[in-house]
Protein backbone atom coordinates (compact mmCIF):
# COMPACT_ATOMS: atom_id res chain seq x y z
CA UNK A 1 0.00 0.00 0.00
CA UNK A 2 1.64 3.50 -0.66
CA UNK A 3 1.78 5.28 2.02
CA UNK A 4 1.47 9.32 1.69
CA UNK A 5 3.61 11.11 4.75
CA UNK A 6 2.44 14.99 4.79
CA UNK A 7 5.01 16.71 6.73
CA UNK A 8 3.13 20.34 7.59
CA UNK A 9 2.05 22.55 10.76
CA UNK A 10 -0.46 23.64 8.88
CA UNK A 11 -2.09 27.05 10.36
CA UNK A 12 -2.19 26.65 14.04
CA UNK A 13 -5.19 27.94 15.48
CA UNK A 14 -7.21 27.50 12.44
CA UNK A 15 -9.13 23.93 11.89
CA UNK A 16 -10.62 25.69 9.04
CA UNK A 17 -7.60 26.39 7.58
CA UNK A 18 -6.27 22.77 8.22
CA UNK A 19 -8.77 20.73 6.84
CA UNK A 20 -8.51 23.00 3.37
CA UNK A 21 -4.09 22.15 3.96
CA UNK A 22 -5.59 18.21 4.38
CA UNK A 23 -8.00 18.17 1.31
CA UNK A 24 -4.91 19.42 -1.05
CA UNK A 25 -2.95 16.89 0.52
CA UNK A 26 -5.60 14.15 -0.19
CA UNK A 27 -5.65 15.11 -3.70
CA UNK A 28 -1.91 14.95 -4.40
CA UNK A 29 -2.09 11.61 -2.22
CA UNK A 30 -4.35 10.12 -4.44
CA UNK A 31 -3.16 11.30 -7.31
CA UNK A 32 0.07 9.76 -6.42
CA UNK A 33 -1.67 6.58 -6.00
CA UNK A 34 -2.04 6.49 -2.01
CA UNK A 35 -4.39 4.59 -0.27
CA UNK A 36 -3.67 6.27 2.94
CA UNK A 37 -2.50 9.85 4.20
CA UNK A 38 -1.30 10.89 7.52
CA UNK A 39 -1.06 13.87 9.47
CA UNK A 40 1.07 15.05 11.97
CA UNK A 41 0.21 14.98 15.69
CA UNK A 42 -3.10 17.50 16.51
CA UNK A 43 -2.67 18.57 12.87
CA UNK A 44 -6.48 19.92 12.70
CA UNK A 45 -5.69 22.96 15.82
CA UNK A 46 -1.75 22.79 16.20
CA UNK A 47 -0.15 21.94 18.74
CA UNK A 48 1.35 24.74 20.92
CA UNK A 49 -1.37 26.16 21.29
CA UNK A 50 -1.88 26.21 25.04
CA UNK A 51 -5.97 26.90 26.33
CA UNK A 52 -6.95 26.98 22.37
CA UNK A 53 -6.51 23.74 22.41
CA UNK A 54 -9.55 22.90 24.64
CA UNK A 55 -11.34 25.34 22.89
CA UNK A 56 -11.01 23.50 19.59
CA UNK A 57 -11.54 20.27 20.68
CA UNK A 58 -14.37 18.55 19.09
CA UNK A 59 -15.89 14.26 20.16
CA UNK A 60 -14.66 11.83 17.92
CA UNK A 61 -18.12 12.03 15.69
CA UNK A 62 -17.88 15.78 15.51
CA UNK A 63 -17.98 18.19 13.01
CA UNK A 64 -14.72 18.22 12.00
CA UNK A 65 -14.38 14.28 11.62
CA UNK A 66 -17.54 14.43 9.18
CA UNK A 67 -15.17 16.73 7.61
CA UNK A 68 -12.30 14.38 7.22
CA UNK A 69 -14.83 11.54 6.42
CA UNK A 70 -15.64 13.82 3.37
CA UNK A 71 -12.56 14.65 2.14
CA UNK A 72 -10.87 10.97 2.55
CA UNK A 73 -14.41 9.83 0.79
CA UNK A 74 -13.94 12.25 -1.85
CA UNK A 75 -10.29 11.54 -2.89
CA UNK A 76 -10.97 7.80 -2.34
CA UNK A 77 -8.11 7.87 0.45
CA UNK A 78 -8.39 6.83 4.11
CA UNK A 79 -6.55 9.33 6.20
CA UNK A 80 -5.06 9.23 9.42
CA UNK A 81 -5.26 12.88 11.32
CA UNK A 82 -4.41 14.27 14.71
CA UNK A 83 -6.70 16.09 16.71
CA UNK A 84 -7.82 17.03 20.45
CA UNK A 85 -10.90 14.69 21.20
CA UNK A 86 -13.33 16.37 23.67
CA UNK A 87 -14.69 13.50 25.58
CA UNK A 88 -16.61 15.32 28.35
CA UNK A 89 -16.39 19.19 29.43
CA UNK A 90 -13.32 18.58 31.24
CA UNK A 91 -11.91 15.76 29.77
CA UNK A 92 -9.73 16.39 26.59
CA UNK A 93 -7.84 13.66 24.96
CA UNK A 94 -4.26 13.95 22.29
CA UNK A 95 -5.98 11.31 19.90
CA UNK A 96 -5.84 10.43 16.47
CA UNK A 97 -8.64 8.67 14.17
CA UNK A 98 -8.35 6.80 11.12
CA UNK A 99 -11.21 7.47 8.74
CA UNK A 100 -11.37 4.66 5.43
CA UNK A 101 -11.77 5.59 1.67
CA UNK A 102 -15.29 5.45 1.43
CA UNK A 103 -15.81 7.57 4.77
CA UNK A 104 -16.34 5.19 7.32
CA UNK A 105 -14.81 5.75 11.16
CA UNK A 106 -12.46 2.63 11.66
CA UNK A 107 -10.15 3.51 15.05
CA UNK A 108 -9.86 6.25 17.43
CA UNK A 109 -6.41 6.49 19.39
CA UNK A 110 -5.86 8.48 22.70
CA UNK A 111 -2.49 8.68 23.59
CA UNK A 112 -1.54 6.98 26.50
CA UNK A 113 1.81 9.00 27.85
CA UNK A 114 2.17 12.68 27.75
CA UNK A 115 5.22 14.53 26.95
CA UNK A 116 6.17 17.40 29.42
CA UNK A 117 4.07 19.45 31.27
CA UNK A 118 2.14 21.34 28.20
CA UNK A 119 0.46 17.84 27.52
CA UNK A 120 0.01 17.13 31.32
CA UNK A 121 -1.77 20.16 32.01
CA UNK A 122 -4.11 20.16 29.30
CA UNK A 123 -4.85 16.67 28.14
CA UNK A 124 -5.64 13.13 30.06
CA UNK A 125 -3.89 10.34 29.49
CA UNK A 126 -5.55 7.61 27.26
CA UNK A 127 -5.67 3.79 28.78
CA UNK A 128 -6.02 1.43 25.67
CA UNK A 129 -2.29 0.78 24.33
CA UNK A 130 -3.23 -1.18 21.37
CA UNK A 131 -5.89 0.36 19.02
CA UNK A 132 -5.89 -1.14 15.32
CA UNK A 133 -7.86 -1.72 12.39
CA UNK A 134 -7.97 -3.92 8.94
CA UNK A 135 -7.11 -1.24 5.90
CA UNK A 136 -6.26 -3.31 2.26
CA UNK A 137 -4.95 -6.23 3.84
CA UNK A 138 -2.74 -4.58 6.50
CA UNK A 139 -3.47 -4.51 9.91
CA UNK A 140 -3.02 -1.08 11.01
CA UNK A 141 -2.26 0.42 14.76
CA UNK A 142 -2.12 3.87 15.91
CA UNK A 143 -0.36 5.65 18.81
CA UNK A 144 1.67 8.99 19.32
CA UNK A 145 4.60 10.65 19.31
CA UNK A 146 5.97 9.93 22.57
CA UNK A 147 4.05 6.63 22.85
CA UNK A 148 6.84 4.94 20.52
CA UNK A 149 9.64 6.33 22.36
CA UNK A 150 7.96 3.01 25.06
CA UNK A 151 9.78 0.22 23.46
CA UNK A 152 6.97 -1.93 25.89
CA UNK A 153 3.74 -0.15 24.08
CA UNK A 154 5.48 -0.93 20.24
CA UNK A 155 6.26 -4.91 21.47
CA UNK A 156 2.20 -4.74 22.29
CA UNK A 157 1.54 -3.71 18.95
CA UNK A 158 3.88 -6.72 17.14
CA UNK A 159 2.51 -9.53 19.52
CA UNK A 160 -1.09 -7.90 18.95
CA UNK A 161 -0.43 -8.27 15.05
CA UNK A 162 0.07 -4.81 13.91
CA UNK A 163 1.76 -4.48 10.22
CA UNK A 164 1.89 -0.73 9.62
CA UNK A 165 2.11 1.40 13.34
CA UNK A 166 0.91 4.84 12.18
CA UNK A 167 2.58 7.47 14.68
CA UNK A 168 1.61 11.59 14.08
CA UNK A 169 4.23 13.16 16.27
CA UNK A 170 4.88 16.67 17.31
CA UNK A 171 8.67 15.87 17.59
CA UNK A 172 11.34 18.93 18.36
CA UNK A 173 14.56 20.17 18.35
CA UNK A 174 17.05 18.75 19.67
CA UNK A 175 15.01 15.25 19.41
CA UNK A 176 15.90 14.31 15.92
CA UNK A 177 17.45 10.93 17.02
CA UNK A 178 14.09 9.80 17.24
CA UNK A 179 13.31 10.00 13.80
CA UNK A 180 16.73 9.23 12.64
CA UNK A 181 17.56 6.14 14.76
CA UNK A 182 14.93 5.16 17.12
CA UNK A 183 11.95 4.78 14.82
CA UNK A 184 13.86 2.64 12.20
CA UNK A 185 15.54 0.06 15.62
CA UNK A 186 11.60 -0.11 16.62
CA UNK A 187 10.26 -1.22 13.06
CA UNK A 188 13.62 -3.95 13.05
CA UNK A 189 13.33 -5.54 16.38
CA UNK A 190 9.52 -5.81 16.11
CA UNK A 191 9.14 -6.49 12.19
CA UNK A 192 6.78 -4.12 11.49
CA UNK A 193 6.29 -0.83 9.20
CA UNK A 194 6.36 2.40 11.20
CA UNK A 195 5.18 5.41 9.39
CA UNK A 196 6.26 8.16 12.11
CA UNK A 197 5.18 11.76 10.49
CA UNK A 198 6.26 14.89 11.39
CA UNK A 199 5.16 18.80 12.11
CA UNK A 200 8.34 21.25 11.16
CA UNK A 201 8.93 24.85 11.41
CA UNK A 202 8.39 26.81 15.07
CA UNK A 203 5.40 26.90 16.84
CA UNK A 204 5.11 29.22 19.92
CA UNK A 205 8.77 27.92 22.08
CA UNK A 206 8.55 24.57 19.92
CA UNK A 207 10.96 23.80 17.23
CA UNK A 208 9.87 21.03 15.21
CA UNK A 209 12.76 18.83 12.97
CA UNK A 210 10.41 17.18 10.72
CA UNK A 211 12.04 14.19 9.22
CA UNK A 212 9.07 11.90 9.05
CA UNK A 213 9.63 8.88 8.12
CA UNK A 214 8.20 5.54 6.75
CA UNK A 215 10.74 2.87 8.54
CA UNK A 216 10.53 -0.98 7.09
CA UNK A 217 11.17 -3.89 9.01
CA UNK A 218 14.57 -4.38 7.71
CA UNK A 219 15.62 -0.78 9.49
CA UNK A 220 15.94 0.47 6.64
CA UNK A 221 13.56 4.28 5.98
CA UNK A 222 11.10 3.17 2.74
CA UNK A 223 10.56 7.61 3.10
CA UNK A 224 12.39 10.34 4.73
CA UNK A 225 11.26 14.10 4.52
CA UNK A 226 13.20 16.90 5.28
CA UNK A 227 13.49 19.53 7.35
CA UNK A 228 10.48 21.65 5.59
CA UNK A 229 6.73 20.95 4.46
CA UNK A 230 6.37 17.81 1.86
CA UNK A 231 4.39 15.36 1.46
CA UNK A 232 6.63 12.19 1.11
CA UNK A 233 5.71 8.46 -0.05
CA UNK A 234 6.83 5.15 0.61
CA UNK A 235 5.56 1.84 0.00
CA UNK A 236 4.07 -0.69 2.60
CA UNK A 237 4.66 -4.06 1.02
CA UNK A 238 3.15 -7.70 2.64
CA UNK A 239 5.47 -9.87 0.64
CA UNK A 240 8.70 -7.72 2.18
CA UNK A 241 6.95 -7.95 5.54
CA UNK A 242 6.50 -11.75 5.59
CA UNK A 243 9.67 -12.20 4.60
CA UNK A 244 11.42 -10.13 6.98
CA UNK A 245 9.50 -12.50 9.82
CA UNK A 246 10.82 -15.04 8.78
CA UNK A 247 14.20 -14.00 8.43
CA UNK A 248 14.08 -12.13 11.29
CA UNK A 249 12.34 -14.24 14.30
CA UNK A 250 12.25 -12.00 16.83
CA UNK A 251 9.04 -12.89 18.45
CA UNK A 252 9.14 -16.23 18.14
CA UNK A 253 12.25 -16.49 19.95
CA UNK A 254 11.54 -14.59 22.76
CA UNK A 255 11.24 -15.97 26.20
CA UNK A 256 8.40 -14.50 27.99
CA UNK A 257 8.92 -16.20 31.26
CA UNK A 258 11.97 -14.01 31.84
CA UNK A 259 10.05 -10.83 31.47
CA UNK A 260 8.33 -10.48 34.35
CA UNK A 261 10.60 -8.17 36.07
CA UNK A 262 9.57 -5.56 33.50
CA UNK A 263 5.94 -5.26 34.44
Amino acid sequence: MRTALLQSSGRPGSVVENLRVLDEAASRAAAAGAGLLITPELFLTGYAIGAEVHRLAEPADGDAADEVAEIAGRHGVAVVYGYPERASQDVVFNSAQLIASDGRRLANYRKTHLFGRFEQEWFTPGDEPVVQAELDGLRVGLMICYDVEFPENVRAHALAGTDLLVVPTAQMHPFHFVAESVVPVRAFENQMYVAYVNRVGTEGECEFVGLSTLAGPDGGARARAGRTEELVLGEVDPAFLAASREANPYLKDRRPGLYGSLA
